[in-house]
């Protein structure tokens, strides 16, 4: 097998990857990044057709983290435009402010529906005063903050809609991040009284972006990493990882050209982190192979729908929390910038989850399409068959990974394992396998690099806080 030696080899060419070969070629360090597609940016990606460019489900640029912001205009510059963010879930026939705003969710119900889920949330704070219960669950978690009611009614369909399984399945710490923050105490009494300390926790309702989409964050990366001399190698799978006394020596490489061997100084690995452990030789111990085999991620379908007329909605999202529609979310591209699509006319990306093994996934991609329209058409309202330019899939298998009860075992017993080696490092979403948004992934790949530099960073510490991710404290 062919040769070749770098002194840091970096798995995948999205934000996290191309983040840390930012870093590195910046410092002068030699990187050379594997891209197993045609194009960086991983599920965070745009994909240019016949003038229209479609995120792979629209990925908005918010952080806590200032270095990380700066970073991102950094790479941008004049390139990124301000959005307003205006988003909807779609259930029973209404529209709702989402992220889910109790006041407004309650408004929207009725007089008695709002008055039964009160109740029950009253009832719930008043036992909790007496006996708190045991969390395990999402379901678990919902119901004690806000009631069963507001549980059944706003939470329990569309969350198994998006990862395929039971709420009483899936584990309560994806919802700490994701769902909380959301009081219906406070948003009640700061409706009424306002907030009296100085600071208010604010739903973010502007974010940046690039306008010609988010996948530029990443091509820009990969221009200034080739720029400074380093290369971003397309078309390069890695098959294999090869160690010895505790040190990554090298990665196995499929390419176009013909298979090599990449000898390597570090390793940063943004592929699947199940994908990485099975890919290990000598093989990872049995025990740790079959905790990757019982790690699962939810995989994600797009159908990218070109459309002649010049707006299909007024939001940038939309949230399809009704069961009896297989869509889960739309956004509408030219609403995050004009530049989207050409002048006069619109597009949709609609969202499906799915795994491989179900019907959605394995279905031809012109019924795919017909049933996006369909239900575009005949139950949302927002195109006719004879609007639609043209349409095209894209499959993104492992865009989530799934929080399922138990899942912390195999995923310790697997880090417990990776960490073994003192050159590897696990960065990005699926690296980690850690429901990151794009700040965090970007953070790890930049801590990485830094650790390479000769800094010390943990990177577990990355999104390990259980602050709502969609509150910022403001001052008044």
């Amino acid at each position: 097998m062919q040769g070749k030696r770098t002194e840091v080899g970096v798995i995948g060419a999205g934000p996290a990857g191309l983040s840390a070969a930012y870093v590195l070629s910046r410092n002068n360090v030699e990187t050379l990044v594997l891209e197993m597609s045609g194009q960086v940016g991983g599920i965070s990606r745009t994909v240019v057709r016949d003038g229209f460019r479609f995120d792979l489900g629209g990925h908005r640029f918010f952080t806590k983290d200032e270095e990380i912001e700066d970073f991102f205009r950094e790479v941008l510059g004049d390139e990124i435009v301000w959005v307003n963010r205006s988003s909807k879930i779609f259930y029973l026939g209404k529209y709702f402010d989402y992220p889910l705003k109790p006041a407004n969710a309650l408004l929207g119900m009725g007089i008695g529906t709002t008055a039964r889920c009160l109740a029950d949330y009253g009832a719930v704070k008043v036992r909790n005063i007496f006996r708190k219960p045991e969390i395990v669950s999402l379901e678990d978690w919902v119901s004690n903050e806000f009631g069963r009611q507001l549980f059944k009614l706003f939470f329990k369909n569309y969350t198994e809609k998006v990862w395929g399984i039971d709420c009483n399945q899936i584990c309560a710490e994806w919802a700490a991040q994701r769902i909380k923050g959301l009081s219906l105490r406070v948003a009640i009494k700061d409706a009424l009284m306002g907030s009296k300390n100085g600071k208010v926790a604010t739903l973010i309702d502007k974010f940046m972006y690039p306008r010609l989409g988010i996948g530029r964050l990443s091509e820009r990366m990969a221009d200034v990493v080739t720029e400074l001399g380093n290369e971003v190698s397309m078309h390069s799978r890695v098959t294999a990882v090869n160690h010895e006394d505790g040190v990554i020596r090298s990665v196995d490489v499929e390419a176009e050209d013909g298979g090599y061997r990449l000898e390597v100084d570090h390793l940063c690995s943004s592929m699947p982190l199940t994908e990485l452990v099975l890919a290990m030789r000598p093989e990872a111990p049995e025990e740790v192979a079959e905790a990757a085999r019982r790690l699962r991620y939810r995989d994600l379908i797009t159908v990218n729908i070109m459309v002649d007329k010049p707006q299909v909605t007024d939001q940038t999202w939309i949230y399809i929390h009704d069961p009896a529609l297989r869509l889960g979310r739309i956004h509408e591209p030219r609403n995050w910038s004009p530049d989207m699509a050409p002048p006069g006319k619109s597009s949709i990306v609609a969202e499906f989850f799915c795994f491989k093994e179900g019907d959605i996934w394995n279905m031809e991609d012109a019924d795919i399409i017909a049933l996006a329209v369909r239900e575009l058409d005949e139950s949302l309202g927002f195109l006719k068959e004879e609007e639609v330019i043209d349409a095209f899939v894209v499959r993104i298998p492992k865009a989530y990974p799934t929080y399922e009860l138990g899942y912390e075992e195999p995923l310790d017993r697997i880090k417990d394992y990776i960490g073994s080696f003192g050159n590897l490092q696990i960065i990005g979403r699926y690296g980690t396998y850690k429901y990151n948004n794009m700040d965090h992934s970007m953070k790890t790949g930049i801590l990485a690099a830094r650790n390479i530099l000769g800094e010390e960073h943990d990177l577990d510490a990355v999104n390990a806080e259980k602050e709502y991710h969609e509150e910022k404290a403001l001052n008044k």
